[in-house]
């Protein structure tokens, strides 16, 4: 850690206030050449190898449409961000949360009090986001919201599938067919909510269908049918966004990903409060290999006094493969652990909430590697960063066939 001390650049932090409200709630024609136009002014053709079936074709743009305009909410203002995306200020109570039958009327409300022994040099909101780059912000009582777009929701295919993890099994192991992980955990506590620090990178990912996320996850249940989980980090994600920069989330299940939870505010199940952050936009500027650092600070507690049964908290990492084999998608940095600061991705200052609504150092850090030849994990303790760990990995390699 010590050439941690000789970077004289201090890191900006977000301080992402993440609050949550779970309700549970015919005959084919040669390929067409002629573009496919969208109400976002953009076109798109289909691939060369898929043929074109109008009437299927149209009835689907009209379903995607009619989607749009139930997600989209109408703008107080409309902000261009230089990489692309388009923020919508949406009134708070106009948000896709209160389309739910149990909250239309209603308003958010205000923020819960923050845990004790939040580091208030921490609470600087310093700009990390690009639509944010010319002084551009959301006024008091609207939230930023990224428009989706048509082309979004045709990358998943089908609507039902769009801002949503496809259903798996999720064990405590970790070990999966088709995803990486790299995970420090704590479990056998009831546990009212978590921190980190993450730092942020944006790594390779070698097709649409891969992606590469750091998050902080708190879950619950037996990891069966009852699984219910709170999910916020970053993510580098071409399908879901159709670029491959990191990008702020958030995810939630009550049913282990069978008919609940989705990404970011893409359904109803999560009202943001905070005007400053949109999620699903881009963070930037990004770490480099032996230059500037940077990363985010993410909280999730709990804001009511009734018991909770979140049982592990995970500081996980994951990688898809979405071809059942290793590729070279990147973890982190793409970078192992044991290259330390500058060069590996890291969590900082990872601590847990008790029942008294107090930030608390871990006492029982337990870490997970599928495959440590293609990613791995390594954590210590410091004074100034106390429970960390580096992680990372460039995939495949000849130790990682």
């Amino acid at each position: 850690m010590a050439s941690s001390k000789s970077q004289t650049t201090k890191l900006p932090i977000i301080l992402t206030f993440v609050s949550f409200l779970l309700i549970l709630s015919s005959s084919t024609t040669p390929v067409c050449s002629k573009p496919l136009v969208s109400t976002d002014g953009s076109s798109s053709r289909l691939p060369a190898n898929q043929t074109f079936r109008p009437h299927h074709e149209l009835h689907k743009l009209k379903r995607i449409r009619s989607y749009l305009r139930k997600i989209n909410k109408p703008a107080v203002k409309t902000i261009q961000s230089p990489d692309g995306d388009i923020i919508d200020c949406v009134q708070s109570h106009l948000q896709p949360a209160f389309d739910h039958p149990q909250l239309k009327g209603q308003k958010p409300l205000e923020p819960p009090e923050r845990p004790k022994g939040h580091d208030s040099v921490e609470s600087i909101v310093e700009t990390l986001q690009s639509w944010t780059d010319a002084g551009e912000s959301c006024p008091e009582g609207t939230i930023p919201i990224r428009r989706t777009t048509e082309k979004d929701v045709l990358r998943a295919n089908t609507i039902r599938r769009f801002g949503r993890k496809i259903r798996r099994g999720v064990r405590r192991d970790t070990m999966s067919s088709d995803h990486e992980h790299a995970v420090a955990f704590v479990n056998g506590d009831q546990y009212y909510g978590a921190k980190a620090s993450i730092n942020v990178w944006a790594p390779g990912v070698t097709d649409q269908y891969e992606f590469s996320l750091s998050q902080l996850w708190v879950i619950s249940g037996s990891f069966g049918n009852d699984l219910n989980t709170i999910e916020a980090g970053w993510q580098v994600s071409p399908e879901l966004y159709g670029d491959n920069y990191p990008r702020f989330f958030t995810y939630w299940t009550t049913d282990a990903y069978q008919a609940t939870g989705c990404y970011n505010l893409l359904c109803s199940g999560f009202v943001q409060i905070n005007n400053k952050i949109a999620i699903g936009a881009a963070i930037s500027p990004r770490s480099s290999y032996n230059g500037r650092q940077f990363d985010i600070g993410i909280m999730i507690w709990k804001s009511s006094t009734k018991p909770c049964e979140h049982d592990t908290i995970r500081w996980e990492i994951v990688n898809s493969r979405s071809m059942g084999y290793h590729t070279s998608t990147q973890m982190g940095s793409g970078h192992f652990a044991d290259e330390g600061f500058g060069k590996a991705s890291y969590f900082r200052n990872l601590q847990v909430v008790d029942w008294d609504n107090s930030l608390i150092p871990l006492s029982n850090l337990h870490l997970l590697a599928d495959h440590p030849n293609c990613y791995d994990i390594r954590a210590g303790k410091n004074n100034a960063w106390g429970n960390y760990f580096y992680y990372g990995g460039p995939g495949r390699n000849p130790r990682c066939p």
